[in-house]
């Protein structure tokens, strides 16, 4: 498992490093204007879509079911249902683009509703979310395709993917910017341009990997398709609870004052980075694992994986959150501080991703306890915690914000997702599904010990460092309490035996 989940989180993490430094263009070209607050909206609606329907639901109903087949009755008829499934999903999906595109303005109202007495803001979110909405047939077929390649155990085309978009998006922004209205129209035209090229490296990466996928004329729905559509439906909710509760953020904050939208955005992209990197990797590889496990007979395998990843999680989760919420201003600072994004802009990010730190590990773990529910075919229960973590976050939005406007959005989803994390892992164990071993008792207070160690170094070590001038200087002092925080804590955590950096190396788990 752990060498899947190193091949997807070094592919993310170069998508994610290419991400900063599209963000940084962004920022200095946009700042958290108008034009900059209806991008990230075009940018949102599509994707939230491409993650319920794509990564979310889709993958948890359908890689159990591929993985399943392909172990059990052979290549030949996992790629049947995976042929039937892409043709369903384009016909629902090319509808369901249509009816966006021609409805968008209907659909910005419902779900940006701040906009609605903002002519200019409203009036260019609904022109570029028309442009960026194609993305959503490409990147979810991109999805599907990915799912079939890591059933196939074949991790990297899929998770390096995502660099394409990084990539022509930076290249639309220069290249278009002089030939379209905004730069923010040139960027949207690359996420489009982008979501095809995605899906042209999957598809190229499956025929190579000795499953070369089509389009039926005729999708039958057989009882393995049924089986996927029926664990679909509840999916919707329970994978997606994390984007039903950006969706419940969108609308709240397009209410707030012009910038709140661009300021969660650039936190949220710091915070997406060990998300990312940490939490979509485990989850990624531990899904097919774990529902080949299961459904050989494995329930002590199944077991130990969910420990291991539980414990790779939390190894790389805990430092993150404390270095993000200890580091805030010198992070947005040395990121995004240029041209027209300035203190004050700078200022109000820092305070959102100081509040988004808070619940990063809860994120990343609720990505590592969902599977344990889907590779069992248990679609329903995420469901019903879902819903209760929708409304508990809806309910602190309309508190929080009244105090803290958007920095309160930021903190209720973290709040929420603690809650998530908590009673999916009281099911789990009531279940017997899952239940702590002692390796991963004796290892979590050690790196929660290494943890503090390293905040307390990094607290001193901004006491003592004069604020940097300059972009060049703000990055370079940023590199430092990175490499200072990086040493401290996994040396450590090394000494005391939170972990044993000689495992990773050997990838072993």
């Amino acid at each position: 498992m752990l060498r899947g989940i190193l091949t997807v989180g070094s592919w993310t993490l170069a998508s994610r490093a290419l991400g900063f430094l599209r963000d940084m263009l962004i920022a200095a070209s946009l700042g958290a204007g108008p034009i900059a607050d209806a991008f990230f909206i075009a940018l949102k609606l599509p994707n939230l879509f491409r993650r319920l329907f794509g990564e979310g639901a889709f993958n948890a109903a359908f890689v159990p079911a591929f993985a399943g087949t392909l172990a059990v009755n052979g290549p030949a008829q996992a790629r049947a249902l995976a042929e039937r499934m892409s043709t369903l999903m384009t016909l629902w999906l090319t509808m369901l683009t249509v009816l966006g595109i021609l409805f968008m303005p209907w659909v910005m109202r419902a779900l940006a509703p701040g906009f609605v007495d903002d002519p200019l803001r409203f009036g260019l979110a609904v022109e570029m979310t028309r442009i960026t909405f194609p993305y959503l047939v490409f990147i979810c077929l991109t999805a599907l395709v990915s799912g079939v390649l890591n059933g196939l155990d074949r991790f990297a085309a899929a998770a390096g993917a995502p660099v394409l978009f990084n990539i022509l998006s930076m290249a639309a922004l220069f290249a278009l910017t002089p030939f379209v209205a905004t730069p923010g129209h040139a960027l949207a035209w690359g996420v489009t341009v982008s979501g095809a090229a995605q899906l042209l490296l999957v598809w190229v990466a499956v025929a190579r990997a000795g499953m070369p996928m089509r389009l039926v004329s005729r999708p039958s729905v057989t009882p393995e398709v049924r089986a996927v559509l029926k664990r679909m439906v509840p999916g919707l909710i329970g994978a997606g609870v994390t984007q039903l509760n950006l969706a419940v953020d969108l609308v709240i904050s397009s209410l707030l004052p012009p910038g709140a939208v661009s300021y969660l955005y650039y936190a949220d992209r710091i915070g997406q980075l060990p998300l990312g990197v940490i939490g979509a990797a485990v989850g990624t590889a531990m899904l097919p694992l774990l529902s080949k496990q299961l459904r050989g007979g494995k329930p002590l395998s199944a077991h130990r994986t969910m420990n291991r990843a539980l414990e790779l999680s939390l190894a790389l989760a805990l430092p993150a959150a404390a270095a993000q919420a200890l580091l805030a201003w010198p992070i947005i600072s040395g990121l995004f501080l240029r041209g027209a994004f300035g203190e004050l802009e700078a200022a109000a990010t820092a305070a959102a991703l100081t509040a988004y730190a808070l619940g990063l590990p809860a994120f990343i773990l609720v990505k590592t306890f969902v599977p344990g529910f889907f590779a069992r075919g248990d679609t329903a229960t995420p469901v019903k915690v879902g819903l209760a973590v929708v409304a508990l976050n809806l309910a602190l939005n309309l508190v929080l914000t009244r105090y803290l406007a958007h920095v309160g959005i930021a903190l209720s989803t973290g709040l929420s997702a603690w809650v998530n994390v908590m009673v999916l892992a009281w099911l789990l164990r009531r279940r017997q599904a899952w239940r702590p071993d002692r390796r991963l008792r004796r290892r979590v207070p050690r790196l929660l010990i290494a943890t503090l160690a390293m905040a307390l170094v990094l607290i001193a070590l901004r006491a003592v460092v004069p604020e940097p001038v300059g972009s060049t200087a703000r990055l370079l002092v940023l590199a430092m309490y990175v490499g200072v925080g990086l040493v401290t804590y996994f040396g450590i955590a090394q000494t005391i035996g939170g972990l044993h950096l000689a495992e990773i190396r050997r990838r072993r788990v």
